[in-house]
């Protein structure tokens, strides 16, 4: 076409927008990515991260522990500590101690602050990636409600 005022906006919002620099190692990063995408494989593995995901989440449920959603259909599960004992940084931290990573997070309505929050997001996509199955994170899961009820050995 040649309208000038739509050739402006469309290139504006691709560069830098969205596209950003020719930078070769993130071009790579990307084909990589897509090439692993593409393979049957990553299918499976993708099911895996969230049966695993789902399998932390049964056990925090079971163990009283409040779970956004009541759920999860993807790799994250956001778990809300409003009536906890701990705030959400101090749950990160104390589960760091003990060799645990998570990231402090707001839920709604939080009632804490931004640098305290009231939850704490767990992913499953790096430790399904090592290997590990739903059996695995459920034992992880049961460990996390050890910790954040003063019961961990």
């Amino acid at each position: 076409w040649n309208n000038e005022e739509y050739t402006k906006k469309i290139n504006s919002a691709i560069f830098p927008g969205t596209q950003g620099g020719p930078l070769m190692h993130i071009i790579a990063a990307k084909a990589q990515a897509f090439i692993e995408a593409s393979e049957p494989e990553f299918k499976v593995y993708a099911q895996n991260v969230v049966a695993n995901a789902r399998a932390m989440s049964h056990v925090f449920r079971h163990r009283g522990l409040e779970v956004q959603t009541g759920g999860t259909d993807s790799h994250i599960i956001l778990m809300d500590l409003s009536n906890s004992k701990h705030s959400g940084r101090a749950a990160a931290d104390l589960l760091e101690e003990n060799g645990i990573t998570v990231n402090k997070n707001s839920v709604p309505n939080d009632p804490r602050s931004f640098l305290e929050t009231s939850g704490i997001r767990i992913g499953t996509a790096a430790e399904t990636t090592r290997g590990h199955d739903a059996e695995w994170f459920a034992a992880l899961a049961n460990k996390i409600a050890d910790i954040l009820e003063g019961d961990a050995t």
